[in-house]
């Protein structure tokens, strides 16, 4: 088991929030098609195709692609700074959204991730904040995992949604009715018939999310 560190600004946006809510990580690179089973020299090949020799004057594009593609595992961990917060997750196997694989959108390379905890940076010790500090977008912790001293959060493994994520910015917590409730899950169970690929992916992730919720006799079924 191994963990990594992931920017939540590839390609210089923001996507922090993005992530939490589809439970997903990403790191750009729009033009390169699908990477599954692609080894380091395939990757190598797919940018020179795709940006030209720009592709070859650093290897840090291909030794990150390769790190998200080959190097980490289904299981493995990953921990995103976000302001003074990290995030922590479980990820989950790479996968490939061709919709998303343009100039504009660029996030088609994903990895699925179960976020388990937020961690204010400041209690994390020193090797930690230095890997974080890290300028790569993508990054494979140094030393053995105990060395981070993540056991206290992991034991916890409180699961984050995006209003415990983002409670921090003060904003209002609305009770929604039931009514509301049934009639927005029929929305996104008609949304996951749709053609639209991401869209179909968006509305899964939001009722698998609803359902992960702690049961509630207040709350509807699917």
């Amino acid at each position: 088991m191994k963990l990594f560190q992931i920017k939540s600004n590839p390609q210089g946006i923001d996507l922090m929030e993005r992530f939490l809510a589809d439970n997903y990580v990403s790191i750009g690179w729009s033009g390169l098609g699908n990477l599954e089973n692609s080894g380091i020299d395939d990757i190598r090949e797919s940018l020179t195709r795709a940006y030209g020799e720009q592709g070859l004057e650093v290897d840090g594009p291909i030794e990150e692609l390769n790190a998200f593609v080959n190097t980490m595992q289904d299981g493995d961990y990953v921990l995103i700074g976000h302001e003074d917060t990290v995030y922590l997750g479980d990820l989950g196997d790479y996968y490939y959204v061709e919709s998303s694989d343009s100039v504009l959108n660029g996030m088609c390379h994903r990895r699925g991730v179960t976020w388990l905890t937020r961690i204010p940076r400041s209690e994390l010790n020193a090797s930690v904040q230095e890997f974080l500090n890290h300028s790569s977008t993508v990054k494979e912790y140094d030393y053995p995992i105990p060395r981070a001293q993540l056991d206290r959060w992991l034991s916890a493994k409180t699961q984050v949604t995006t209003t415990h994520a983002f409670a921090a910015d003060n904003r209002p917590q609305v009770q929604i009715d039931k009514d509301t409730i049934v009639e927005a899950l029929e929305i996104l169970k008609k949304a996951m018939r749709s053609e639209d690929a991401e869209r179909r992916e968006r509305a899964a992730a939001a009722i698998l999310r609803y359902a992960s919720f702690p049961d509630s006799t207040e709350k509807p079924t699917l």
